[in-house]
């Protein structure tokens, strides 16, 4: 069961792999739902710590450094730097972004893993895994691919399949193969520790069936339950490896702690380097332990992280573990291996200054019960559609009709109408509504319910019009003005979690210090002549070129894919060298170049090719443009047998390669040839 007012908060945002920059998904999954929440508990005058790190363990590290051509310290110091200063580019408010190569982190894992071994926790198991003998290693899950037996999918991975989502053992893949060398691997023993998850069902199963049905989301319920019911079995901790943190025991040389096991210890090592009180937020029962983490996530932090926790038997246990779906882009699947993904660094190198807006499209789009799509066009138009002409008309109104009838000192409110009143009883309701939402990790509705007060705002300045009654009741206009900047003080508060930048830049325009959440809803958090700045333009204007742009951007990466990925056409039938020697390619040079009228495809060419001067009638005009082509050196198939086209008698034929994507190239020589020259 939830735990009921506690006494602090440790908040966990999963530990993004070092092994690349993270992306849009990465944002929208964990870390804005995570951020959001984090700062919506400090505005509460929570005590929470909001602990994360780079993960830098694990084969896909490997892996990267190994197609770098660096060592693996190197490629995590390169990209632990870069994801870094990408969370705090997007203002994710960590109070410590951590690493698991640390030397912290490193003995905290040992201890652990040394606490449980004493304790006979785990199960010894000489075992029969892969081994590549032309590499001389056992490989690791990440190292093995082959065919999923549940989707038939060919490119899973040996610990999961990444198009059905189903976790897997490296055996269980159709026709296996080596990502080192290519070749089938062969079954080698070696001994190594497991955690015996069948032991903690029954346990796990009360824990989370029976204890947490209500207060999960569904999708987190689901999965876990599903595993549980399927039946649990051992699982290893220990993998064969050279990277990562060694096998604190006698003859485990050459072993390192398996990356699942170690990766969520890096949440405890995180904050022992945070703070000297750190078994506070580990230890204290009274403390609400909440993992944000993607549905991929969902078994680790679940299941097998509890599992560990409850053999420790020192830690408290998640409270929550609000995990969401995947984002996707632009209709297919976010894949960091296809570079189909919208990184964070180059986002803001693209669209500089626009970081609440990205943070407020993908919290208003967040995968939160089902799978997601982002695009371009529906954040053009949030952007343009919500966040200007709602959120920043509503400020930019308020502001400067203050300057313009007060020189920027707030009046005084007069009578209330009864609007006023229901308007300021609609503000007074709006902190516990925000809050009800994210409490339940309903971080969309919570948005939602923002947005809803600054279109209150901006239906009572349109409804009121303030404008029209300044020279006929003056006094009327004071209270409305008034009202109308109380919201905007509100709003002060209640934005912070979600747009950071803006909050700050509308706290600086009204000249306030914002104060607590509760505080939020008043009627009297800016007194009457109180004196606020010069307005300020919160949100710009996005033209269609800027995503014209992004869009095209996607789409020379999925050009690029398709020519990395294109397969050859498979060789015609051989042929003769006789035959071969009947044909005759010299090299001619284009010297007039013109469309065929009433054609889409043909361009009418004069072509000297050293034997004469002649017309050939080529189907190249969707490719080229006539004048650009005048004066190429081309390849010339000059005794093909004359043909008439479109009523033009055509003497031959250009060789042109063609693309993977359609488009053609000249078959030209690398540098001037004299016309006529042979091809052989």
């Amino acid at each position: 069961m939830a735990i009921t007012n506690p006494k602090r908060y440790t908040i966990t945002a999963a530990l993004p792999y070092a092994n690349g920059p993270v992306h849009i998904g990465h944002l929208a999954g964990v870390y804005i739902p995570a951020d959001v929440y984090s700062r919506y508990l400090r505005s509460r005058g929570r005590d929470v710590k909001f602990v994360c790190g780079s993960d830098e363990h694990g084969v896909p590290i490997t892996i990267r450094a190994k197609k770098e051509g660096i060592t693996p310290q190197q490629a995590v110091d390169k990209y632990h730097e870069l994801i870094k200063k990408s969370f705090s580019d997007f203002n994710i408010s960590f109070d410590i972004y951590s690493r698991t190569s640390s030397k912290t982190h490193a003995e905290t894992a040992s201890n652990f893993f040394r606490k449980l071994y004493e304790e006979g926790k785990f199960i010894e198991q000489t075992t029969q895994q892969y081994f590549d003998e032309k590499a001389q290693q056992f490989l690791a899950d990440r190292y093995i691919v082959g065919t999923c037996p549940k989707c038939g999918n060919d490119g899973a991975y040996g610990d999961q399949c990444e198009s059905c989502g189903t976790s897997l053992n490296a055996t269980d893949l159709i026709n296996p193969k080596s990502t080192l060398s290519g070749e089938p691997p062969v079954l080698r023993e070696t001994k190594h520790w497991y955690l015996p998850l069948d032991q903690y069902e029954p346990w796990l199963r009360e824990w989370i069936v029976e204890g947490h049905k209500s207060d999960w989301k569904t999708n987190v319920y689901g999965q876990c339950k599903s595993w549980i019911d399927q039946g649990l079995q051992p699982r290893a901790v220990t993998r064969d490896l050279d990277w990562g943190v060694p096998v604190p025991v006698e003859g485990a040389e050459g072993k390192v702690l398996y990356v699942w096991f170690d990766a969520p210890i890096g949440y405890i090592s995180a904050t022992k380097d945070l703070t000297p009180e750190w078994e506070l937020y580990w230890k204290d029962q009274e403390t609400k332990l909440v993992h944000f983490i993607g549905k991929d996530n969902i078994v680790f932090h679940c299941i097998i992280f509890p599992a560990m926790l409850k053999a420790h038997g020192d830690y408290v246990l998640p409270d929550n573990v609000p995990a969401n779906e995947f984002l996707n882009l632009e209709g297919d699947k976010i894949s960091t291996s296809r570079n189909w993904a919208v990184w964070l660094h180059e986002y803001l190198e693209d669209l500089p200054g626009k970081a609440d807006v990205l943070r407020y499209v993908l919290c208003a789009n967040a995968p939160e019960t089902k799978d997601n799509d982002f695009t371009w066009k529906d954040f053009q138009a949030r952007n343009n559609n919500e966040l200007l002409a709602i959120f920043g008309n509503f400020i930019n109104r308020a502001v400067v009709l203050t300057h313009k009838y007060y020189n920027g000192a707030i009046p005084a409110r007069g009578e209330l109408t009864e609007f006023d009143k229901e308007v300021m009883a609609s503000l007074a309701a709006f902190p516990e509504k925000i809050a009800a939402s994210l409490e339940q990790y309903r971080f969309k509705e919570a948005l939602g319910e923002l947005m809803n007060l600054a279109r209150l705002g901006n239906k009572y300045l349109a409804d009121t019009e303030p404008w029209k009654l300044f020279k006929t009741d003056p006094a009327r206009v004071e209270t409305i003005m008034n009202i109308a900047l109380q919201i905007s003080a509100s709003l002060t508060i209640l934005a912070e979690p979600f747009l950071p930048e803006t909050a700050i830049k509308l706290a600086n325009m009204l000249q306030y210090t914002p104060g607590k959440w509760d505080q939020a809803g008043s009627p009297d958090l800016l007194p009457a002549g109180h004196v606020i700045g010069e307005a300020a333009l919160l949100f710009e204007k996005i033209e269609d070129a800027v995503m014209e742009a992004q869009v095209q951007k996607l789409l020379d990466t999925k050009k690029a894919n398709e020519l990395a990925n294109a397969v050859a056409a498979p060789a015609k039938e051989d042929i003769t060298f006789d035959d071969f020697s009947k044909i005759d390619i010299r090299i001619g040079t284009i010297l007039e170049a013109e469309k065929v009228a009433k054609t889409k495809k043909l361009l009418k060419l004069k072509v000297d090719t050293g034997l004469d001067q002649r017309t050939i009638v080529s189907g190249i005009a969707e490719h080229f443009n006539p004048e650009e082509i005048i004066g190429q050196q081309v390849s010339v198939l000059v005794n093909l047998a004359p043909r008439e086209i479109k009523g033009i008698l055509s003497q031959g034929m250009l060789l042109m390669a063609e693309n993977a994507d359609g488009s053609l190239a000249f078959m030209q020589p690398s540098k001037p040839v004299v016309n006529g020259g042979g091809v052989s």
